[in-house]
């Protein structure tokens, strides 16, 4: 089941299969589609596991192991691998709380996002080689990106799992919290992503603008009466 919370522009996706540590199937992924739809429009997108256990444990290999031919594989393949450009693409903020390991594919969803943050008894791999297969959903691309080519290939050839903290030193994730009180603090980071700027800022990052594009974004922002009401209030605490 993937469930959708909305709330104040934050939409927040949790993949909920208990007895599968969150593992996803075929009709997982459709109802994962769905909800994308569905979460349209947010300005902000969060995702997570349900549980303490697993974010996302990559796919469910006792529904998967019907599909036997490479035409199946490859379709399966293109399917995720579209819903992981979807979470990556989507126009705001994206935050993966990484409530419990993530593993193989799990690390695939995780890295599409733009923020990790995990709680700091979590593991991440890409250990796909222990299944004597490679990722297919797009997370070698985006893990060559976010630590190198080499290190993409080392931890990925090798299948190497990572605590949070050597996660967060190598840049995996950006930032670890305790396990405690970890659903709330998460979802305060998220909620205070929530906002127009950040979706801006979004843009700003992860996109090659002209100066003058950057200047008029930022001039849509000065002349908006939220400004105006913000910084009232900072130069009233100077006075």
């Amino acid at each position: 089941m993937v469930e959708l919370e909305l709330q104040d522009g934050l939409a927040v996706v949790t993949i909920d299969r208990p007895h599968a540590r969150n593992a996803l199937d075929l009709p997982t992924m459709g109802e994962l589609e769905k909800v994308l739809d569905s979460a349209e429009g947010a300005v902000a997108l969060a995702v997570t596991g349900a549980g303490d256990r697993a974010f996302v444990s990559g796919g469910d290999l006792k529904e998967l192991a019907r599909l036997r031919t490479e035409t199946e594989a490859s379709a399966m393949a293109l399917r995720m691998r579209a819903l992981c450009d979807r979470i990556s693409a989507f126009p705001g903020p994206v935050l993966a709380a990484l409530n419990g390991h993530a593993l193989g594919g799990g690390a695939e969803v995780a890295v599409a996002a733009d923020i990790r943050v995990a709680a700091e008894d979590i593991r991440l791999g890409f250990n796909q080689t222990s299944l004597a297969i490679v990722p297919a959903w797009g997370g070698a691309e985006r893990l060559a990106r976010l630590v190198g080519p080499g290190r993409a290939l080392l931890l990925a050839g090798t299948g190497r799992v990572l605590n949070a903290s050597e996660a967060e030193r190598m840049g995996l994730v950006d930032l670890v919290l305790p396990r405690t009180g970890f659903d709330e603090g998460w979802r305060e980071m998220a909620r205070s992503l929530a906002t127009r700027q950040a979706r801006e800022i979004k843009n700003l990052t992860t996109r090659t603008r002209s100066p003058q594009e950057a200047a008029a974004a930022f001039a849509r922002f000065w002349v908006a009466e939220e400004h105006w009401r913000a910084a009232e209030k900072v130069m009233s605490r100077g006075r």
